[in-house]
């Protein structure tokens, strides 16, 4: 089989993220006992619930800052986000919508407005504002107005929802340096933060939980080498 061909097939066993949570018939079975957050981490307790919804993401602990970034499938950001030191965790949800507490199946048809986020909850003595657009920016392409990567579609844009000027001008900023880097105009949206909905809990850490399946999707989806087209030695992910 051609490398195309190949591509092909892996894009669509696993396109759009993966539409239904995985069964045991599946590459790689979800264990019963599965945490969502890393072994580090405080579980997530999500406020507010709704029947039937997923539920808003509680507020920072005490000495803890937020911040939510879109950058295509969830999947494929919580892992550089989590990798950085003074990251607590980076949990997939979704934000920036018309309805609350939006399901995976009302988000992934594309109809609510709402954006696949990663929420990054951080200790900011430890790591900076700064430092997390740059992990943003070099993992994902900046140029692609229609969705990110082989995702297309509303609810897999890029962009930055913010809290304050001071957020709002280093997200700018940090867009306009990729610009010039990349010679190439940038359409990542910088927007307001709105309820950020955490994700079912499928869809938590699955870099980890389902490595298999997360490496072939992202090679298969052409993440990883779309992302070293633009940013060479640079790119990370």
């Amino acid at each position: 089989m051609s490398p195309t061909l190949a591509r092909l097939a892996v894009v669509l066993s696993f396109a759009a993220c993966s539409g239904r949570a995985p069964t045991a018939s599946g590459p790689e079975a979800p264990p019963s006992t599965a945490s969502s957050t890393p072994p580090s981490a405080a579980p997530v307790e999500p406020a507010e619930p709704v029947a039937g919804g997923t539920r808003v993401a509680p507020p920072p602990r005490a000495g803890e800052m937020a911040a939510v970034f879109a950058g295509g499938c969830f999947w494929c950001m919580e892992a550089p986000f989590e990798r950085l030191e003074g990251v607590r965790e980076a949990v997939s949800g979704y934000t920036g919508g018309d309805i609350a507490s939006p399901t995976y199946e009302q988000v992934s048809a594309g109809a609510t407005g709402h954006y696949e986020a990663v929420r990054v909850v951080y200790d900011p003595t430890r790591v900076t504002y700064e430092a997390l657009l740059d992990v943003f920016v070099h993992n994902v392409d900046p140029t692609d107005p229609h969705g990110q990567f082989c995702d297309h579609g509303p609810q897999y844009r890029a962009a930055v929802f913010v809290e304050g000027e001071p957020q709002r001008a280093a997200a700018a900023e940090a867009l306009a340096r990729a610009g010039r880097q990349l010679g190439q105009r940038i359409v990542v949206a910088v927007l307001p933060a709105a309820p950020f909905y955490v994700a079912e809990a499928y869809h938590q850490d699955f870099y980890r939980t389902h490595e298999r399946t997360y490496v072939a999707y992202r090679q298969g989806c052409g993440r990883d080498e779309r992302l070293r087209a633009l940013f060479g030695e640079a790119a990370a992910h």
